[in-house]
């Protein structure tokens, strides 16, 4: 796990100026490597006067495997040309193993490190672009072929790694971090405008969604997509994995045989996500995915330690759950507990780590449980991707209560619509009348919905209503038509909810602490199975992830198997309204420079509103907050986040 940072420049050679921006620029994203920093700039060609190339790669290195040697970048190429290729890499690829005997077998290649770096410049080399197809990992690299004059970027199946890149006149720059590519901004001769359409899409969803960022002029390669980039031109992606959901009749064994096979599956990306030369650990939340990831990585390491969080208060802390799932597993058990002081103090911190805003507050809890677990290990496995594959949200089970609706005519259906809106809030059939009156497209956007457009006119100045969600929706329902409205939903997440909220937090938050996050369930063996389940494997009306529960039966211990979902929740509710948050959030929003954004009058009234129980505004005040504060930090410059970022080395 690592953090990279490049610059193809537009010229014949980077600008010498430039070589020291790019390493200056690699000092705000050493968390993510904290163990070593390397920058590589291309050699000059022959005869030319420049003393170096147009290429000029940055490194920070998280060592994992292979930890004394595998340096990036790595420079690697054929016996004719063995300094052909030069790759920057941040991830794993758990089947390298597998991939250096068959580029052994098949090709001859003759590898000088241990690692599973060289497997993917080997890859590239004999197989181009349709490697990644074959990397079964999380990752995101760049790699130049000095032959082609080429860079390579991709980016795993589901997004689990983040690429940043921005174009300019003058060369091109990509990185882990988007903070770095804001302090190349100048070098490339791009501006730092904001994004007024990426705006509205985070007040709506509680994320920015991909490609865009807050910032104009700096996007994101999206999951799933490789791209190219020459010298002077733009960055040409092509997305190489687009997921479906095909239902496959049952097996021969019955159904019975259909759990094997997931819980086959799941128990070979485990073992194959705990390959390391360190320590790796396991959160546990209490809940059934991270109870599967811990009980089936303490088959590989029996010394395993589990790591969770919560508060002091009541109902929102799933710290006894853990500790009895650690206890029936055998697993040694550490837990941190969050105060509200410690809560509030950590924002600016971790908006920062996070790049753009994201209005989800359970980042808190695991910026303080990855803290905590970086104590004591290097790599922690984690349960994220189980809802999207199998079916876990609650969400999914509404097509079955709204389907007597499907059976309406059109106008009928639009009727009740109108006659939702007669009925007075809080009233009981109030909410289904209304959602039941809507499509699918109409009503479902993801798991996070922020504020409606009546309330975004309200509080947003200049709002447009010309974008709103179905901007990022359509495209994706438009892939889906014909398919069973779970799968649709399912799929709909895999490209907004996920990308857009729950791995960015699992990456950066992680990170933040320079501990790497590793998610068994978000593999392509296990997709491959979990994508074929009919609707009644996944949803039924007394549960969810039915396939999935029945596969762990006699892996997950009973109290955990049919347990309702939790995770890590905060009472953001109660602090908004009380002593613990109240006069900090008044002050975020009476000091923040955000006065040709928001109406700050109504955001403070949201707040007394709050506080008075008139409404229930914790969420949507969140998403303001967390904007506030970024804005200060990136923007007005006004907030210092007090980031003491590691010196190099850091070992466990």
């Amino acid at each position: 796990m690592c953090g990279l940072l490049g610059l193809v420049s537009a010229d014949a050679a980077a600008p010498p100026a430039a070589i020291d921006r790019v390493r200056a620029a690699l000092t705000c994203q050493r968390h993510r490597g904290p163990d070593e920093s390397g920058v590589w700039t291309e050699p000059a060609a022959a005869g030319g006067e420049a003393t170096h190339g147009r290429v000029v790669f940055g490194f920070n290195r998280l060592s994992i495997i292979d930890i004394g040697h595998s340096h990036q970048p790595l420079t690697w190429g054929p016996e004719d040309d063995p300094e052909r290729y030069t790759l920057t890499f941040n991830g794993e690829i758990y089947n390298y193993l597998e991939l250096r005997a068959e580029l052994e077998k098949e090709h001859g290649a003759v590898f000088r490190t241990e690692g599973d770096t060289e497997s993917i410049v080997a890859a590239f080399h004999y197989w181009g672009p349709a490697a990644v197809e074959k990397l079964r990992g999380m990752f995101a690299f760049a790699l130049w072929d000095s032959r082609e004059q080429t860079m390579f970027l991709a980016r795993d199946p589901f997004g689990i790694k983040p690429l940043f890149y921005a174009t300019g006149p003058h060369g091109t720059a990509f990185s882990s971090e988007k903070k770095s590519l804001i302090a190349l901004a100048d070098v490339l001769g791009v501006g730092l405008e904001l994004d007024p359409r990426a705006t509205e899409h985070y007040m709506v969803l509680q994320y920015v969604p991909e490609p865009e960022t807050l910032h104009a002029r700096i996007r994101r390669l999206e999951s799933g997509t490789y791209a190219t980039v020459r010298p002077g031109g733009d960055v040409e992606p092509h997305r190489y994995f687009a997921p479906r959901f095909p239902v496959r009749p049952v097996p021969a064994g019955g159904e019975e045989a259909r759990y094997r096979e997931v819980a086959e599956a799941l128990e070979d990306s485990v073992a194959k996500h705990m390959r390391a030369d360190v320590t790796v650990g396991s959160f546990l939340s209490g809940g059934i995915d991270s109870t599967a990831i811990a009980a089936l990585a303490m088959r590989h390491n029996p010394d395993l330690i589990t790591f969770t969080t919560g508060f002091e208060r009541e109902g929102y802390s799933e710290v006894d759950v853990a500790a009895e799932s650690a206890a029936a597993i055998g697993a040694r058990h550490v837990v941190k507990v969050v105060s509200p002081a410690e809560f509030a103090a950590s924002i600016p911190a971790i908006i920062w780590y996070l790049d753009d805003p994201v209005a989800d507050p359970a980042l808190v809890p695991l910026y303080f449980v990855a803290r905590e677990a970086r104590k004591h290990v290097k790599v922690v496995l984690s349960g994220e991707g189980a809802d999207e594959l199998f079916g876990g949200y609650t969400i999914y089970r509404e097509p079955l209560s709204l389907k007597p609706f499907e059976r309406l005519p059109r106008p009928l259906r639009r009727g009740a619509g109108r006659l939702s809106e007669r009925i007075p809030d809080g009233v009981r059939g109030k909410s289904l009348l209304h959602r039941g009156s809507m499509t699918l497209e109409e009503r479902y956007y993801g798991n996070a919905r922020s504020f409606s457009d009546a309330q975004l006119r309200s509080v947003l100045r200049g709002f447009r209503q010309e974008w709103t969600h179905q901007d990022v929706t359509a495209p994706i329902y438009d892939i889906s038509r014909g398919w069973d409205p779970v799968a649709r939903m399912q799929h709909l997440d895999l490209f907004t909810w996920l990308r857009g909220d729950i791995l960015v937090k699992a990456d950066k938050i992680t990170m933040a602490n320079s501990l790497e996050l590793r998610v068994p369930f978000l593999d392509r063996a296990v997709f491959e199975v979990a994508q074929s389940l009919p609707l009644d494997q996944k949803i039924t009306r007394q549960t969810t992830k039915y396939a999935l529960r029945r596969a762990l039966e006699g892996i997950v211990p009973p109290h955990v198997l049919h347990r309702a979902k939790l995770g890590f929740p905060v009472p953001l509710r109660h602090w908004l309204a009380g002593t613990e948050l109240y006069d900090w959030a008044h002050a975020v929003i009476a000091e923040s420079g955000t006065d040709h954004i928001f109406d700050k009058a109504t955001a403070a009234r949201m707040l007394t509103d709050h506080r008075a129980g008139v409404a229930d505004n914790s969420r949507r005040l969140w998403t303001i907050l967390a904007f506030m504060i970024w804005h200060g930090i990136f923007v007005e410059e006004r907030i210092h986040p007090g980031i003491d970022e590691p010196a190099y080395p850091v070992e466990v």
